[in-house]
């Protein structure tokens, strides 16, 4: 109960800054849902990305 009653009153008891923790909270959820769908999609791409084969089509420096 002591936890809830210092969240209520550091983030709860005031409109702005129950607000901006609705506002910090859909940015930080925002970044990490976008990290790991970015994660995910080159984990099932594997191989098949231009930056995983584009090494088969570039020119050496040597030729």
């Amino acid at each position: 109960m002591a936890l809830l009653r210092q969240v209520y009153t550091l983030m709860f008891r005031r409109s702005s800054t129950f607000a901006l923790s609705i506002v910090v909270g859909a940015v930080f959820f925002e970044r990490v849902f976008d990290q790991v769908g970015d994660a995910v999609f080159e984990h099932m791409n594997q191989g098949k990305l231009w930056k995983h084969i584009k090494h088969n089509y570039e020119k050496s420096s040597e030729e």
